[in-house]
């Protein structure tokens, strides 16, 4: 398997995992706001609830404890307007008392239905006790009236709300009781969610951990082998150049050796043969003549091959010298005005230092010949320490520098950097170009 194939696989699993973490986390808090929301709902019912039926009970004893004291009123009243007016609060706290049993009659269930009809009925008969107290008329009002029986009536009526009172009460507790396990519950199933959370988190955090370091150790390795390759990259490119410059070397001593001295030869040959054709064969001698001259062409031919190949004075009287007759060659050729600044020491650099100087050099006067239409051209060498300083100046039409990178700069930049060194090139349309070349050396030269 790929590791892109391993890569998307993985990705895949870990998608659904961390999705189904988020799902579970969803479906939990979900889960926990309906229970929360239920738990909040009930509290409010039975909190209210109480309170209604507690109301209630604090009405009905407020009414019966207010008949009492109109019914002292009524009995103690001398005139019958004073009698009257007891009746009129008496029918008050009444009406209110059945608008209580009517209210509470209504929330009423298994559980209190009983003692509640006690206490309807009761109160019923109370009232209608008290109603025909009130209803005989003043000068008889303290006839017949058993005030011991109205007030064992009035202390079982209160019994029987206390009792209500204590079934509510109990009924409170009974519900806390059904909330604080309800509540419980959920607690429960929130700790079990939160605990599969933590463990599908972990397991999730090992397995991605895991594959984290091995894909990190995997890349590193891609890495690595990707340096390796770039380096023997760089180390191949150096041996080429490196064959390359010996075999122009080669072939430049075998055309300066072999082929020149032949047509040397040959060309001496030639003025021999000229001197000895009698002064009357003028076509002999105009054949001779030509000879000469072709052989001289050619000697010029091998000559400027095995300096361009390789110029002899690089090996024989160093940098600088080479520099200067190769700025000659290009104004001779092309009108170009190459001037060439190097200190004398530039002559005494390693062998692989002047030649990628020299090679960088002849690379860009040749592109300044060919694209720049530049009038004069700028050549310095200097170093600093233990570094040297190239700088080519033209000023030509120049280019776009971050857009056009051809060939010719891509060599020099190779040769450059495959001795530690630094290449940059400025330039941009209309200014000319500035190229920049900055190497290393193993120690500083002595001036």
């Amino acid at each position: 398997m790929s590791l892109t194939t391993a890569f998307r696989s993985e990705r895949r699993l870990l998608t659904v995992g961390f999705g189904a973490l988020i799902v579970l986390i969803c479906v939990a808090s979900v889960d926990a706001l309906a229970v929360l929301r239920q738990v909040r709902t009930s509290e409010t019912r039975i909190r209210d609830a109480y309170l209604r039926r507690d109301s209630w009970m604090e009405d009905i004893r407020t009414s019966i404890y207010q008949s009492s004291t109109v019914e002292r009123d009524y009995l103690l009243a001398t005139t019958a307007a004073d009698a009257q007016r007891e009746r009129d609060r008496w029918r008050e706290i009444r009406l209110k008392s059945d608008g209580v049993i009517q209210a509470y009659s209504l929330q009423t269930d298994d559980r209190d239905t009983r003692l509640f009809n006690t206490l309807r009925t009761d109160l019923t008969s109370y009232w209608q006790l008290q109603e025909g107290m009130f209803a005989r008329p003043v000068h008889l009002k303290d006839g017949r009236f058993d005030a011991e029986e109205m007030r064992d009536r009035r202390r079982s009526m209160l019994a029987v709300v206390d009792r209500l009172d204590d079934l509510h009460t109990q009924r409170l507790l009974a519900d806390d009781a059904k909330l604080s396990s309800t509540f419980d519950e959920m607690r429960a199933r929130l700790l079990a969610v939160l605990a599969s959370c933590v463990v599908l988190g972990v397991l999730l955090a090992g397995f991605t951990l895991r594959r984290t370091l091995r894909w990190e150790a995997e890349i590193e390795e891609r890495y690595l082998e990707g340096l390796r390759a770039r380096q023997e990259a760089q180390d191949l490119s150096a041996r080429l150049l490196s064959a390359q410059e010996q075999e122009r070397r080669a072939i430049s001593r075998e055309l300066h050796d072999e082929v020149g001295q032949s047509l040397s030869a040959l060309l001496m040959e030639a003025g021999h043969a000229a001197a000895s054709v009698p002064s009357g064969a003028a076509e002999v001698r105009r054949h001779v003549d030509s000879i000469k001259r072709l052989a001289e062409a050619s000697v010029q031919v091998i000559r400027n091959m095995t300096l361009l190949l390789r110029p002899s004075m690089l090996d024989d009287f160093g940098l600088v010298p080479a520099l200067e007759w190769q700025a000659r060659e290009v104004s001779k050729r092309t009108g170009l005005l190459v001037r060439v600044t190097a200190e004398e020491s530039a002559s005494e650099l390693p062998e692989e230092h002047k030649t990628c100087i020299y090679r960088v050099v002849q690379e860009a006067l040749h592109n300044c010949a060919r694209h720049s239409q530049a009038q004069r051209v700028n050549v310095e060498v200097h170093h600093e320490n233990s570094r040297i300083f190239l700088l080519v100046e033209d000023d030509g039409k120049g280019f776009d520098a971050q857009r056009v990178r051809g060939l010719g700069l891509a060599g020099m930049a190779e040769r450059v950097h495959h001795l530690g060194g630094e290449f940059s090139v400025r330039s941009r349309p209309g200014a000319g170009t500035q190229l920049k070349a900055e190497l290393p050396l193993a120690s500083p030269m002595i001036h």
